[in-house]
């Protein structure tokens, strides 16, 4: 699949690699979602509150790596209201450093395939520093007619 182009449920393949992204977290991304979210929690800001209760440096939220997971899916079928559903579980952490922020490697592929209701599982993969940081990641998209 070509970006840019809008997917058909005919031409998917269980298995199939329909997204990837490689991005770069920053602070300055964690402070703009802080505002956003309101979730102005020091340990997504703060490292000396990261450090003090133990953690190995200031996280993203959570709610933001899984949103940037969803946006790769929604980017490549073209219309978010497409995604039906979405879940995720937390399962690392993502440490961003103050300077040279966190990798994040995304990467969707078909892992059901429903012919009658023309919906597609897609199941999401997302790493940073070459550890899963998201489990049982999952968007069902529904297409068209």
């Amino acid at each position: 699949m070509t970006r840019g182009a809008t997917p058909v449920f005919a031409d998917l393949e269980i298995g199939m690699v329909v997204a990837k992204a490689d991005l770069v977290v920053t602070r300055d991304d964690l402070v703009r979602y802080a505002g956003a979210s309101g979730d102005l929690n020091p340990i997504h800001f703060n490292d000396a509150t990261a450090a003090a209760v133990g953690l190995p440096g200031v996280l993203a939220h959570g709610m933001l790596t899984a949103g940037l997971a969803l946006q790769t899916v929604a980017d490549w079928i073209g219309n978010p209201s497409a995604i039906v559903s979405y879940e995720t579980r937390f399962t690392r952490p993502v440490v961003v450093d103050q300077v040279d922020g966190a990798d994040l490697s995304i990467s969707a592929k078909v892992a059901r395939l429903d012919a009658d209701d023309r919906t597609a599982r897609i199941d999401i993969t997302v790493s940073s520093g070459g550890r899963t940081v998201l489990g049982k990641t999952q968007a069902q998209v529904v297409f068209a007619a």
